[in-house]
């Protein structure tokens, strides 16, 4: 790539693209090389012959390959004896292992002739590794289907002779969390999967089953990988094992243990008796937790309590305590990591024992296998250390391209000009410098027990906020952010202490290291006294700094070669090349800045006697007469004319295809003398070989001749047989054809014949059967009607006499609640305050904008009334201590019994009750004067205050007077708003009036909302609160008013809490509220409790949400009560504004307006009939609120109805997306048939269900535009629930599935024109995709029916949406 003419990023993506559409995957850069993934096989450039091509070719005289890279490094090696280093860099699903794999195959096809010992050879061992590896350490994740989740260094060691003698392979961080964390759609460790695929007598041997099973493996949906199969790649593994030298008797103890981990992923915690305990959940669990023992060889009672329990040794006793669900299930998890771990070290040192390491060796060449850079959305733990690694990969890739290229021009004293470079020294110092960096911080906080990763990232904050490579994300509150070489990734530290801690619990090592199982008891070795009482902190960071150091150490001392691996896309697919992700990772890798170097400087170096002796022929006559080497190279350079060559002290340096030029003219030079040799020998070669050929070729051409003829011949014959014998043929088929068609026509006919006549006989049946339903519907609706008609008029009587009688029983019992006198007239004047408060407000906001003069006048009337309040609130403190002693007295008032007001001796008992309650009162009196009189100087400040607030209301009650002559207007109302409320009263049991509780004496509320400024307008000016109130005459009469109006209004929410019925269509509750509630004036009104306790009757009406008749009859009183308050109510000041074009509707009961005015339906009609009754008012701020809590609860109850038919269609649609096996195929002979035992059946469920509902609608009479709404959100669930199913049950996509379902759908058709347009709405259209999917299920004989065909028959307009 350094020859390119115009060396830039465009021209090196395009070299690279250009290569990659040719098959050529491999570039060279200098000495490095580019390997681009093809995620394809490519056998053609791996096999034997393309190795024998490169075995001792010259680095770049063939094409790049790794194989180029292996035979330079095995000659550089052989030729200086400087071990080497093969470095395959590069992100997840680059193709490092694959990389990887090759070098290892060539190195052993050059070193491969080792001494054989016990039948297998050393690079045998060394390639039969990775596949033990790969299988126990590589997974699934979303960027590679073969990630290697551990790093990998193999150094393949030589004897003198080149011959491979010992191997030794060194890992990295193993990502353990994945045993028991996973993520969709990544896959856990091959190992697991293999296993569960094995032949049936293993899995029956080790109890496993499908890996959908193990909690372990199903928390993704992955399970397979595409053209990888697990049962072969076992058997593949088992192999690769014994080669390894791994007997069968340590394979089955391998397998065994993973079998337990397994298992002990399945095993799930409950609480136990004890508190804080936990026991196997299940009878499944305690099987797993048996089968984990038993396979571990240990006792299954230890296993319980090392997992349930934990054990605190102290100075004086050991303390034994249980650990809840959550700890058990935590402990289990710990269990499997660690067992796995260990089993994967295990595997690692048993290869390198294997193999066998030769302490003699002189040389080796080490081939680097590691994780690329990694930058995931949650990046944990074992990102930050790969992370890490690649960092310290990257600085020695530096100095080794950068640095030391410029190191040898400076001591070569040659003329250069110095490039900078990026230099990630400061990383590396943030994460690992003792004592400041991050890896130390976190072996800091692991070591103190109550250290969260909150507190390790504060500290983290703390440390770093001024570095230029840390950085805290925003609106986060643990993660930190790290600028690495290749960009920027943030670290979520929840789980950073918990992976970096590395030691195997206490009771774990016990119960493991008591196995009966000489393998397990192997992976677990006894530990020291005092580590095996309890467990000491280990740090995997600093471990794992110390292995990486190591290796770094090791590559130093080797001569390094570089692979660097690139991914061209995301999607892992062959022949597509991202030039934005290709362009990244070559930055990343320092490539661009490599090639940058490269030619910038001098890649070619010679010594001066290297030089003379290699390219002295090019030039004889330079040596002749001169020993000096420097000026012999000189002259030789100058006769060859080459340029910007450069002479140091002992080398000479070339510039980038200077080298190649001079071995072009070398060669040129060898091959014209070699070619006077060759051509003597090949003139006598060919002249032989000409006369053997002439001789042979005429004997070929006779015997070629005759056989041709005679086949000529036989070919003649055989075709006169196949004529004769296609015609006979031919003529037959025709036959057999015609009279099959015939058949086929008279059988459709028939059939077609017999389904018409029965059709018609069904129609029939039908329509006698409907004249039947209706006459009997029609006699039982008109009884109904004078059913209901006569117990509403039983029930009004009742209710009035009911009433009288409580009249009378409250004016008995006036006489016991004269106590409660002081507290009316102090309730009464705290109203008074509140109201006065109100107006002055309401006086400041309406007067603001008139005169400035009348705003300081409301202002200082404000300053006084606050100044009365707080002499209010000190009258109140002291009112309140006297109402404590009167209550104390009241508890001892003995309870007055409720009597019938007909018997007359229960009369008698109350009025002596009543007497013996007026003595108590008067003792009571004697305490209350000191109050009174401390109340009556209050007051007369008060009154003062009041003066001057009366002023200022004066001006108020003026703009109220028009009020008083619109009540005047509807006096006459009154009468009929009576008769009204005795025809809506509902029937009430006789009994239950005498056991009513009492209402409360003493109200504040009139008609539900408090009294109207007038009346307080038309009240002496110069009487004082305290005269007001003070006759008990005034009293009795003001409580007896009050009482009056709250009987009223428990009387209305009596009346509507049952279901009344329908009066011509129209709901009898809805028109009764709307015209009591018009009556007694509450939507006029400031403050009002009648909205309040109206709301809570519907909220408690409808708490049974499953009774859809009750819900139809409450939507249909809301619905019409809330038309009729949207046509009444107007905001105050809306009559002043111009009329404006109503906006368009985007609420449901909008919707359900301007349907009421497009539809001409019977309920619409009786809607518009309820207008009559209907006239504006202006409304107050509780009318308002109360009329959008009502459309609320309209929605609400509309939602309600249509959930609780989507639930009992779903139980249905589960069952009518596939045929029954007795049924396919008998669906049409059938006809349209619904038994209890018909394949259809459920499809007349779900019919039935929506007739049911209809009904009921229909019965309550609600509005059509909300029953047409009900129905398409349904039909369109219908649509979705059926066509997913399809999707995504592939067994279900058949004809005779389709035929099933296309009848299903026949029906809903039916019952949509039953229904008609006024109930259904649009509701078949929502079935339209469906419908498409079926028509394309029931097409016949697909193949021969082109796509157009399809397309245009089936989805014209939208096909694109299900492809």
């Amino acid at each position: 790539m350094t020859k390119l003419a115009y060396l830039h990023e465009p021209g090196v993506l395009q070299n690279l693209r250009s290569r990659y559409d040719m098959n050529e995957i491999y570039t060279y850069v200098g000495n490095i090389l580019i390997a681009v993934n093809p995620f394809t096989r490519l056998p053609h450039l791996y096999n034997s012959h393309m190795m024998a091509q490169y075995k001792g070719a010259g680095f770049g005289e063939l094409s790049p390959h790794p194989f180029a890279v292996a035979d330079a490094s095995y000659r550089l090696m052989m030729n200086e004896g400087i071990s080497q280093s093969i470095l395959v860099s590069g992100e997840s699903g680059a193709g490092k292992t694959e990389s990887t794999k090759l070098l290892m195959r060539y190195l052993a096809y050059m070193g491969g002739r080792a001494a054989v010992e016990g039948g297998r050879t050393v690079e045998q061992q060394v390639l039969e590794s990775n596949p033990v590896l790969e299988a126990f350490g590589n997974a699934k994740t979303v960027r590679n289907n073969n990630s290697s989740r551990f790093g990998k260094f193999v150094e393949i060691q030589f004897d003198q002779g080149g011959r491979i003698s010992g191997a030794a392979i060194r890992t990295y961080l193993l990502e353990r969390s994945r045993v028991c964390q996973l993520s969709d759609p990544e896959r856990n460790y091959h190992c697991f999967y293999m296993l569960c695929a094995a032949p049936p007598e293993e899995v029956q041997k080790y109890k496993l089953g499908n890996p959908r099973t193990f909690h372990y493996l199903n928390q993704s949906n992955c399970y397979e990988l595409d053209c990888v199969d697990d049962a072969k790649e076992y058997i593949a593994t088992r192999r690769a094992m014994e080669i390894v030298g791994i007997n069968a008797e340590e394979q089955d103890a391998i397998f065994r243990v993973v079998a337990a981990v397994l298992h002990l992923g399945n095993i799930e915690f409950a609480k136990g008796k004890e508190m804080d305990s936990s026991v196997p959940k299940d009878e499944k669990s305690w099987f797993h937790l048996r089968t984990v023992a038993e396979l571990l060889m240990c006792d299954s009672k230890a296993l319980e309590d090392s997992l349930c329990k934990r054990v605190i040794v102290t100075r004086d006793e050991t303390i034994t305590k249980w650990l809840d669900p959550e700890s058990a299930a935590v402990s289990r998890d710990a269990l499997a990591k660690v067992v796995y771990s260990r089993l994967f070290d295990w595997l690692v040192d048993k290869i390198n024992s294997s193999i066998g390491q030769d302490p003699h060796s002189k040389f080796l060449i080490g081939v680097l296998d590691i994780y690329g850079f990694e930058s995931f959305k949650t990046n944990s733990f074992e990102q930050f250390c790969i992370n890490l690694t690649n960092e310290k990969l990257q600085q020695h890739f530096n100095q080794h391209v950068f640095k030391m290229e410029q190191e040898e021009y400076t001591k070569e004293e040659i003329d250069w000009s110095y490039i900078e470079f990026v230099d990630n020294q400061d990383i590396l110092d943030l994460i690992e410098k003792k004592p400041g960096g991050i890896i130390a911080l976190l072996d800091e906080a692991c070591m103190f027990p109550r250290s969260t990763h909150e507190t390790f990232a504060q500290k983290l904050y703390q440390t770093f906020k001024n570095h230029k490579r840390f950085a805290k994300p925003k609106l986060a509150r643990s993660d930190f952010t790290i600028c690495h070489y290749a960009g920027d990734v943030t670290y979520q530290t929840e789980l950073f202490l918990d992976k970096n801690k590395d030691y195997v619990v206490a009771e774990h090592q016990a119960l493991l290291g008591a196995s009966k199982c000489s393998f397990v008891l192997g992976l677990f070795p006894p530990l020291a006294e005092e580590s095996s009482k309890q467990s000491k902190f280990s740090s995997i960071g600093s471990r794992f700094k110390q292995q990486l150091q190591t290796l770094l150490e090791t590559l130093s001392a080797t001569e390094p070669h570089y692979i660097r691996c690139v991914k061209p896309n995301n999607l892992l697919k062959p022949a597509i090349f991202e030039n934005k992700n290709a362009l990244q990772q070559l930055r990343c890798g320092g490539v661009m800045e490599a090639i940058r170097i490269s030619c910038a400087g001098f890649p070619t170096r010679k010594t001066f006697d290297e030089f003379v002796d290699r390219f002295g022929l090019l030039a004889p006559e330079v040596l002749d007469g001169s020993s000096d080497e420097v000026t012999a190279c000189k002259r030789l350079l100058e006769k060859v004319g080459l340029t910007g060559y450069q002479i140091g002290k002992t080398k000479v340096f070339l510039r980038a295809g200077q080298m190649a030029e001079l071995d072009t003219r070398r060669s040129e030079v060898l091959g014209r003398s070699a070619s006077i040799i060759q051509r003597k020998v090949r003139s006598y070669l060919s002249r032989r070989s000409f006369i053997t050929l002439r001789r042979s070729a005429i004997q070929i051409q006779s015997a070629c001749r005759g056989q041709f003829a005679r086949h000529v011949y036989e070919n003649m014959r055989r075709e006169a047989a196949s004529l004769r014998i296609q015609r006979d043929l031919r003529m037959y088929l025709a036959r057999k054809a015609f009279k099959d068609l015939c058949y086929s026509a008279i059988s459709i006919q028939t059939g077609m014949r017999g389904m018409a006549a029965r059709d018609e006989l069904r129609f029939r049946r039908q329509t006698r059967a409907a004249i039947l339903i209706q006459t009997q519907c029609r006699k039982y609706l008109a009884r109904l009607h004078y059913t209901q008609l006569k117990k509403a008029a039983i029930t009004t009587q009742c209710a009035w006499r009911g009433r009288v009688a409580r009249k009378e029983l409250r004016n008995l019992k006036m006489a016991a609640r004269e106590t409660g006198a002081l507290q009316a007239a102090k309730n009464k004047l705290e109203k008074q305050v509140e109201e006065l408060t109100w107006r002055l407000q309401l006086e400041k906001r309406m007067r603001a904008d008139v005169e400035e003069a009348k705003t300081q006048e409301n202002a200082k009337l404000h300053s006084a009334l606050q100044e009365m309040q707080l002499q209010f609130k000190e009258t109140k403190e002291m009112l309140v201590k006297e109402r404590e002693a009167a209550k104390k007295v009241a508890e001892k008032v003995p309870v007055i019994q409720e009597v019938p007001v007909v018997d007359q001796v229960a009369l008698e008992k109350l009025n002596i009750e009543n007497e013996k309650l007026k003595a108590l009162v008067t003792s009571l009196e004697k305490k209350i004067d000191e109050t009174e009189k401390k109340f009556e100087e209050t007051s007369r400040i008060s009154e003062e205050r009041l003066k001057q607030a009366l002023e200022a209301e004066s001006k108020i009650v003026e703009l109220k007077t028009a009020m008083h002559r619109l009540e005047e207007k509807f006096s006459d109302i009154e009468t009929e708003n009576q008769v009204l409320r005795q025809q809506g009263l509902v029937q009430t049991p006789a009994k239950k009036v005498s056991e009513r509780p009492p209402i409360p004496s003493t109200q504040s509320l009139e008609n539900g909302h408090h009294p109207n400024d007038e009346s307080r307008a038309n009240e002496p000016q110069s009487a004082t609160p305290v005269k007001t109130f003070g006759t008990e005459s005034d009293s009795k009469f003001r409580r007896s008013h009050i009482e009056r109006q709250h009987e009223n209004i428990d009387a209305l929410i009596n009346c509507v809490t049952n279901n009344i019925g329908f009066s011509h269509g129209k709901p009898v509750a809805a028109l009764t509220i709307y015209r009591c509630l018009l009556h007694w004036k509450s939507f006029e009104a400031e403050r009002t409790s009648v909205f309040d306790r109206l709301i809570q009757m519907i909220g408690s009406a409808i708490e049974n949400e499953e009774n859809n008749d009750q819900m139809a009859y409450w939507l249909s009183n809301t619905s019409t009560l809330l038309f009729l308050l949207q046509r009444s109510l107007k905001a105050a000041g809306a009559s002043a504004t111009p009329q404006r074009k109503p906006p368009s509707a985007t609420s449901l009961f909008g919707r359900m307006t301007m349907g009421f005015r497009s539809s001409p339906s019977s309920s619409n009609l009786a809607a518009a009939a309820a207008l009559a009754v209907v006239r504006q008012v202006e409304a107050k701020y509780p009318a308002l609120l109360f009329k959008q809590q009502l459309a609320a609860y309209v929605e609400k109850i509309y939602g309600i109805i249509r959930d609780n038919l989507k639930k009992e269609l779903a139980s249905l649609l589960s069952l009518c997306i596939q045929a029954p096996r007795t049924s396919k195929g008998s669906v049409l002979r059938s006809g349209r048939s619904f038994g209890k035992d018909s394949p259809l059946s459920h499809w007349q469920s779900i019919v039935d269900s929506l007739n049911t509902l209809l009904s009921t609608l229909k019965q309550n009479f609600a509005p059509p535009v909300l029953i047409q709404k009900i129905f398409t959100q349904t039909f369109s669930y219908i649509n979705v629930q059926l066509f997913n199913s399809l999707l995504l049950r592939r067994e279900c996509c058949t004809f005779s599935n389709g035929e099933y379902v296309k009848s299903g759908l026949a029906e809903l058709e039916l019952w949509c024109a039953q229904a008609k347009e006024e109930y259904a709405g649009s509701s078949w259209d929502e079935l339209k995709h469906i419908r498409q999917a079926v028509g394309f299920l029931v097409i016949h004989q697909k193949y021969r029916i082109s796509y157009d065909e399809i397309t245009n028959d089936l989805c014209p307009v939208s096909l694109s949406l299900f492809i």
